[in-house]
């Protein structure tokens, strides 16, 4: 198994130590790689430089996260194209399954561009020319073989292959891949394109009058490839614009069925199926993930009493806390019930027998659902219950067990800094309190004012981080019958302050409390805004991952689900 992941930037532990080991590999399959090539790139990445060309870095990443493959490409702008640099396997060529997939990735990433398509360059594999060892040229007929499995061939009738000194050998020949483009490259995108690599690629190589001959060679429009007359059908290129959904499979265990409790079991279904009517989206089985990441959040002691508590309590009992002491780390009470107060903020989130798998489960899809982020997928939605962003470090309540969203953060975060942008009508005081002195994380509230909503105690405005996360936690707290203007004003501060952070990754608490009458809120948005609203998180053009919060109201839930993520998608 291996995961293929675009390296963000060069600052985390993660991020670092993998780009060590792509440089590795590159530079032992590419000795004659200019140092140039791999200068700065930490600080490079995800930045355009003067030559106006962003480094992009993928690396194929095994079980325990070692590099097994990688490449090196960059993105142009002005023409809008990609020129992979560098293609390489650990103790390998590039052929295989793991060449494959990262070639396949930049392919889905210059289709998503929208640009002119994928560039670059491939020694010729005969003898007439290139000078080369017999073993030499059968290695260069492999690399073309490969490349035109994926409809990647030579440009023919040029003189790209015009060498720049009298003693120049083997001159390479200059690819090109369409990435699923319906139309052939023209003439005038051909010129363009090669001015731009030769310009800023081999500016220092490539006089200027070399530059005007090689342009001016390409003649036929549109431009003709050396491909033969019965060329295998290219694979194609997956266009990753469908939103992927991970729904939590083990939901409806977890049912409480006291009068009032309105998280519900029909939340899930409600939403998926408006989902499935309204939109494209391919469903996708969550992943198991060990509890490593849940106790990176939350106090292992907490966990385990959620459940151990869960596991004694009686099918078809709950246990409700009714006894709240002052905490004393070194006498907690024995009584279940008892002991539930010592780490629970109310008295309406009960354990039952179901508690622990339905929300162990939820963790599963939203850290799915993050690492789908990673593996390139612009958006992901974990349809979860029960909700999370109520958990804090050492407390659960609010329907909340596991702050699915935070350990969905905090997992990125190892691989760039994450924004957590919580929508939901109540504060998400357990992101707030978990995030706190943190300040690779930046957690954003837009909420009902703690005088008259849950959970009262958090989510004041000035309530800003401590120690290394100050200034790190924003809250916009609103009042009780705040229309949809005033809702999204604030909207647009989170999302400029989003901006501000320059983050690689966006988590969204999505609720749809906020909906017109919702049992459990004041406010009155309708579909028109929530589509609105998805629209304007998704302009953000960050890698996001959505996980479910609230939303009560069974009648108009899946219609508002279905309006925000057409205005997610309709923004692509």
């Amino acid at each position: 198994m291996f995961r293929i992941r675009r390296i963000a930037d060069g600052y985390t532990e993660a991020n670092a130590k993998a780009l060590a080991a792509a440089e590795a590999i590159l530079s032992t399959h590419f000795p004659s790689a200019r140092e140039r090539d791999f200068a700065d790139l930490p600080a490079r990445l995800g930045r355009p430089g003067k030559d106006l060309t962003t480094p992009l870095v993928l690396v194929a990443e095994g079980a325990h996260d070692e590099v097994r493959a990688a490449l090196l490409a960059h993105r142009f702008a002005n023409p809008a194209f990609v020129f992979l640099d560098y293609l390489g396997v650990r103790n390998g060529g590039i052929g295989g399954g793991l060449g494959g997939a990262l070639y396949q990735r930049l392919r889905e990433i210059t289709a998503d561009i929208g640009g002119i398509g994928l560039f670059f360059e491939c020694l010729p594999g005969d003898g007439a020319h290139c000078r080369a060892a017999a073993e030499t040229l059968a290695e260069n007929r492999k690399r073309l073989t490969f490349y035109a499995r994926f409809g990647a061939y030579p440009i023919a009738g040029t003189a790209y292959e015009l060498p720049v000194g009298q003693d120049a050998d083997c001159p390479p020949h200059l690819m090109y891949d369409s990435c699923g483009r319906e139309r052939p490259l023209s003439r005038d995108e051909g010129r363009t394109a090669v001015k731009a690599i030769l310009e800023r690629k081999y500016g220092w190589l490539c006089p200027p009058d070399y530059v005007a001959r090689v342009v001016e060679s390409f003649a036929d429009d549109p431009v003709r490839l050396n491909a033969p007359k019965r060329a295998r059908v290219a694979l194609p290129v997956t266009a990753r614009h469908e939103l992927a959904v991970i729904a939590n499979t083990k939901h409806d265990i977890f049912h409480v069925k006291e009068r009032g409790y309105v998280e519900a079991p029909v939340r899930v279904p409600l939403i998926r199926d408006a989902l499935r009517h309204a939109l494209k989206i391919e469903e996708i089985a969550a992943r198991n993930f060990p509890d490593r990441f849940v106790t990176a959040v939350h106090d292992p002691k907490l966990v385990e009493f959620i459940r151990r508590c869960s596991a004694e309590t009686p099918p078809g009992k709950s246990t409700y806390p009714y006894v709240f002491p002052i905490h004393n780390r070194n006498r907690p009470p024995k009584d279940r019930a008892l002991h539930a107060g010592y780490y629970c903020m109310d008295t309406f989130t009960p354990i039952n027998r179901n508690a622990w798998p339905a929300a162990r489960q939820a963790v599963n899809c939203a850290l799915t659902a993050a690492a789908l982020c990673l593996e390139g997928r612009r958006f992901s939605y974990a349809l979860v219950r029960p909700p999370g962003h109520h958990a804090e470090r050492q407390a659960f309540g609010g329907f909340c067990y596991l702050n699915n969203a935070a350990i969905a953060a905090d997992y990125l975060s190892h691989f760039g800094k994450v924004a957590v942008l919580d929508v939901d009508y109540h504060h998400g005081n357990g992101t707030q309190d978990i995030f706190w002195d943190r300040a690779d994380v930046l957690t954003i509230s837009v909420h009902g004012h703690p005088r008259f909503a849950y959970p009262y105690f958090s989510g004041f405005d000035d309530e800003t981080g401590g120690g290394a996360g100050q200034g790190v936690n924003l809250n916009l707290p609103l009042k009780e019958n705040a229309s949809p203007e005033e809702f999204f004003a604030a909207i647009r501060k989170a999302l400029h302050r989003i901006a501000q952070f320059a983050p690689v990754y966006l988590v969204v608490a999505l609720g749809f409390d906020t909906a017109i009458a919702d049992p459990t809120g004041s406010w009155s948005l309708r579909a028109p805004h929530f589509n609105e609203l998805g629209g304007a998180i998704a302009a953000m053009s960050l890698p996001t991952a959505f996980v479910q919060e609230g939303g009560y109201r069974t009648r108009t839930l899946g219609p508002n689900a279905a309006a925000f993520f057409k205005g997610v998608l309709g923004r692509i």
